[in-house]
């Protein structure tokens, strides 16, 4: 079955926001069938830092881009997200 990586910018809901517990609280919150391959710290301005967060999910489900979308936007710490890309692998 094929896979696709999805990439999408967090930002915290606060500045200054402890991005270590930010980070587990949002793989906790991933939905079953969703992996994080990767979580990154991407700096903005001003000392504010965005995470950027590669997850795997199935291509041939329906529905999981919406589930990820909700597992992220439910976590505690997230204030908003931004799609960046989706690619195949």
């Amino acid at each position: 079955m094929a896979r696709v990586i999805a990439s999408i910018k967090i930002f915290p809901s606060e500045p200054g926001a402890d991005l270590e517990a930010l980070k587990r609280a949002i793989k906790s919150s991933l939905p079953r069938g969703i992996d994080a391959y990767k979580i990154e710290e991407e700096p903005i301005a001003f000392g504010l830092v965005a995470l950027v967060g590669h997850f795997v999910l199935p291509e041939d489900s329906g529905g999981f881009m919406e589930d990820l979308e909700e597992g992220l936007r439910s976590a505690p710490g997230v204030g908003e997200i931004q799609f960046i890309s989706a690619r195949r692998i």
